[in-house]
């Protein structure tokens, strides 16, 4: 008998100050009056209609995500949260994370959203380097990032994960691992430490910077993951570090194939349902631009963009692109536990990628040997293909 897995809530706020030219998600540059009171509301009647699908389950965690989420009021943060408190209920020890950026603007509101339930901060540094940080076209520069980090202790944050990337534009070895130890010197709690891809839809793809040599990205791979390993920083994630029991919870949710609501523009979720003692799992979204999101109750569908129901035929590479991910990988019980289906669903595919040396062959959990992390595309190519 399959069993439901614990579940999530992602809260997407789509506006940033401005758009950086390597994103590809779905932000839009913010006019000078938000309509901020609106979206909050639609957001509310978004997670009640969700949380009817929700099978009187609590909630686990909650990411606040966008976007610049730290543009809107801790006010306007504290009706969402209770909104989620009300319909799903908590769990005693709940993640709830904001993404935040390291701007003035923003610094001056950690105290009140700390106070309003937040009790971990993401905060979007991506390098500690001005002339990079230019190239990225952020809005902050190194002194406000780290006076952002200062605010965030002073305000009470004990639990904190600072984004950073490597292989920027024109980046030296020495200069990504300058970053490194850099963020590793403020004590964070979680990095969040990866490479800059280039992905369609953006500014730089339309208009491709010099990014480094693959040579130079290894060297920084390799040599950061030692510094990283050196300061007692768990690599339990292909781009995921934590101290001790530091760990995402909301992140390990989705990589261990749980169940998360998605509410906001654009936001997408994953639900399961037991009918008959048969596990069923859909994937749904929501309309993707926010003036279309906030003139939901014009649109014959509401909020929802569209569903789709997963079939046995899909389950397998869907779990295994999340759970592999994990450098731990996950126990073989679990697939069975979420998907509904029997082990030999992940066969052939497991056996022949164990003889290549690049699964562990355990018959206890699903993992990726080092060659597999370093391969992870080989590995998910083999489902794919099947």
């Amino acid at each position: 008998m399959p069993n439901l897995p614990p579940l999530s809530l992602y809260i997407h706020i789509p506006w940033c100050v401005r758009k950086c030219p390597y994103c590809d998600f779905n932000s839009h540059k913010a006019e000078p009056i938000l309509p901020e009171a609106e979206y909050i509301e639609a957001l509310i009647q978004d997670l009640t209609i969700e949380a009817q699908r929700s099978s009187a389950r609590k909630l686990h965690s909650i990411f606040i995500g966008g976007g610049t989420p730290s543009l809107f009021s801790a006010g306007s943060i504290e009706k969402i949260l209770n909104a989620a408190e009300n319909n799903l209920g908590f769990e005693h020890d709940i993640e709830i994370t904001l993404e935040a950026n390291p701007g003035t603007f923003e610094q001056a509101k950690f105290q009140d959203f700390r106070s309003c339930g937040i009790n971990r901060l993401s905060i979007g540094i991506q390098s500690f380097n001005d002339a990079h940080l230019q190239k990225l076209g952020r809005i902050h520069n190194s002194e406000e990032a780290h006076v952002a980090i200062s605010m965030a202790r002073r305000a009470g944050f004990d639990n904190i994960n600072l984004d950073l990337m490597h292989g920027l534009p024109q980046q030296s070895t020495e200069q990504a691992l300058e970053d490194l130890q850099t963020a590793i010197a403020l004590k964070p709690e979680h990095l969040s430490w990866y490479q800059l891809t280039i992905e369609p839809n953006t500014e730089f793809y339309s208009s491709p910077p010099p990014l480094p040599l693959d040579d130079t990205l290894a060297d920084i791979q390799e040599r950061g993951q030692d510094l990283l390993r050196q300061a007692n920083f768990q690599h339990y994630e292909v781009s995921a570090f934590a101290q001790s029991n530091r760990r995402s919870h909301h992140n390990l949710n989705y990589w261990r194939f749980g169940d998360y609501i998605g509410i906001g523009a654009g936001a997408h979720g994953k639900l399961s349902f037991i009918d008959n003692e048969k596990m069923i799992i859909e994937r749904r979204h929501k309309t993707r631009q926010p003036n279309h999101y906030l003139e939901f109750h014009k649109r014959i569908n509401g909020f929802l963009a569209g569903h789709t129901r997963l079939d046995s035929t899909q389950l397998p590479l869907e779990f295994v692109m999340n759970a592999l991910r994990l450098t731990d990988g996950v126990a073989l019980s679990d697939f069975s536990q979420t998907t509904g289906l029997p082990l030999s669903s992940l066969e052939p595919q497991r056996q022949q990628l164990s003889d290549r040396g690049l699964l562990t062959t355990s018959d206890q959990r699903l993992q990726t040997t080092p060659l597999g992390q370093r391969f992870l595309n080989d590995v998910l190519a083999a489902y794919m293909d099947a």
